[in-house]
C-alpha cells in the first residue's frame, strides 16, 4: 500500500463491519468492500439505469453504471495526491449510487411521493439499505456487511430523524460531525463527473448549445483555449477537450485547496478530521462560484428541456402506476418480492409493505420498469 497520511483512512483503524469476519487473505478490508460491490446484483442493474436520458434514447449516453465508474476514476486521482485510501475511495464512489430508482431523479422524486406516509424515499438511504439488507449473496448474512467507513460514506446526507435509526452510520450526523476524508472527497468527485458530463451529453442530445455555454465561465474560458490551440479542431472532438481540461481544472483546484486546508488543520488522525467544525476537502472559493453557475446552467437549460421534462413526467406515471398496482395487491408481484412484501408486512404493517414495493421498484432498471408496466397495465401482456 502506497504511504498514507496520518489522517488517512487504514484497514487496521476500521471501525469493522456489522458481522464480525475473519481478515481477508491477500487483500485489504476496503478492497474486499470494492470487490463485494462489484459482484453485486444491484451494480450490474447500474448499466441499465440512466442519469438524465433515459436508456433507450441512445448508446453513447451516460448511465449510472458508466457514471459510477467515472467517479471512482476521479476519486482515485484526488485521494492518491493527497495520500489518502484509493481502495475505500474507490468501494465508495461505486456504491453511492446503488439505490438509485430507475428514470433518474425523475423515478426517486415520483418514489418519495409515493412513499410520504411511510417514511418517504431517498436514493443514498437506499444505497445503503442495498448493501445492508437487500443484497442477498452470503450464507452468513444479509446484505454485503461492508466496513463502516464505506457504509459512511455511502450515505452522504441523513435528516436527524433518520439518523436515530441508522446506529454507528447516523451517528455522524446527530454530533454534527464530517466524514473521513475519503468520504468528502468522493463527493465532490461525484459533482465534479455529473456535472461536466451533463454537458457532454447535453450538448450530444442537442438540448443544450455553444452558444449557451458561452455565458458560462468555466466552459467558456476553456473553450477559447481549445480553439485558440487547435482551430480546425472538429466541434466534437473540441468539445471533448474542452470537458477533459474541464475535469482537469476543477480536479487540480480541488487537491491543492483541500492540501491547503489540510495543512493549515494539521489533524492528527482520521478522528479529528471528523471533529473538524468544516470538512477539509473542498474547491477554492472562486471553483465553487464557477461550478454554482454550471450547476444553475444545466438546472434551467438541460434538466428542465422541455424534451427531459416529457420523458420525466411519463417515467413518474410509470413509478406511481407500478407502486400503486402493487401496494394494492402484493400477489402481483414475482415470488421473491412477494415474500419479502409479506414479510416486511408482517412485522410493520402497510409501512413494511410499502417499503418492500419501494425496495422492488427502485431496483428496477429503466426497461425493466417499462416491461413491468405493460405486463401489468397491458392486457394484451399475459404474463
Amino acid at each position: 500500500m502506497p504511504d498514507l497520511a496520518p489522517y488517512a483512512a487504514t484497514d487496521a483503524g476500521s471501525r469493522g463491519r456489522r458481522h464480525a469476519e475473519p481478515g481477508p487473505r491477500y487483500r485489504g478490508e476496503y478492497q474486499r468492500d470494492r470487490d463485494r460491490i462489484i459482484h453485486s446484483a444491484a451494480f450490474r442493474r447500474l448499466e441499465y439505469k440512466t442519469q438524465v436520458f433515459v436508456n433507450h434514447e441512445g448508446d453513447l449516453f451516460r448511465t449510472r453504471l458508466t457514471h459510477s465508474i467515472e467517479v471512482a476514476q476521479i476519486a482515485r486521482s484526488i485521494a492518491r495526491a493527497l495520500r489518502l485510501n484509493e481502495d475505500l475511495t474507490e468501494a465508495i464512489a461505486l456504491a453511492h449510487d446503488l439505490g438509485h430508482t430507475p428514470f433518474g431523479h425523475a423515478g426517486q422524486d415520483a418514489l418519495n411521493a409515493c412513499m410520504k406516509d411511510f417514511g418517504g424515499f431517498e436514493h443514498n438511504l437506499q444505497s445503503l439499505r442495498v448493501v445492508d439488507e437487500l443484497e442477498e449473496r452470503y450464507a452468513a448474512f444479509r446484505g454485503l456487511n461492508l466496513t463502516f467507513e464505506t457504509r459512511e460514506g455511502i450515505l452522504k446526507h441523513c435528516s436527524l430523524p433518520k439518523a436515530r435509526e441508522l446506529g454507528d452510520v447516523g451517528e455522524r450526523f446527530l454530533k454534527r460531525e464530517q466524514p473521513g476524508l475519503e468520504a468528502q472527497l468522493t463527493n465532490l468527485a461525484d459533482e465534479i463527473a455529473y456535472n461536466s458530463h451533463d454537458v457532454d451529453d447535453g450538448l450530444r442530445a442537442e438540448l443544450i448549445t455553444l452558444e449557451q455555454l458561452d455565458d458560462i465561465e468555466l466552459f467558456r474560458a476553456l473553450f477559447e483555449e481549445v480553439r485558440g490551440s487547435y482551430p480546425d479542431l472538429p466541434e466534437r472532438r473540441a468539445i471533448h477537450e474542452v470537458v477533459r481540461r474541464m475535469i482537469n481544472r476543477q480536479v487540480i483546484d480541488l487537491i491543492e485547496t483541500s492540501q491547503a486546508a489540510l495543512d493549515a488543520a494539521q489533524p492528527a488522525d482520521i478522528e479529528a478530521v471528523r471533529r473538524h467544525e468544516a470538512p477539509l476537502i473542498r474547491f477554492s472559493e472562486d471553483m465553487r462560484r464557477q461550478n454554482l453557475e454550471l450547476k444553475r446552467f444545466l438546472r434551467e437549460h438541460l434538466y428542465r428541456h422541455y424534451r427531459v421534462h416529457r420523458m420525466s413526467a411519463k417515467a413518474a406515471r410509470v413509478i406511481r402506476a407500478l407502486f400503486e398496482a402493487f401496494f394494492e395487491d402484493i400477489r402481483l408481484l414475482p415470488d421473491e418480492a412477494r415474500a419479502h412484501a409479506r414479510r416486511l408486512g408482517e412485522t410493520l404493517g402497510e409501512a413494511g409493505r410499502a417499503r418492500a414495493v419501494a425496495d422492488y421498484v427502485a431496483g428496477m432498471t429503466d426497461r425493466y420498469a417499462i416491461a413491468e408496466y405493460e405486463r401489468v397495465y397491458n392486457p394484451r401482456e399475459l404474463t
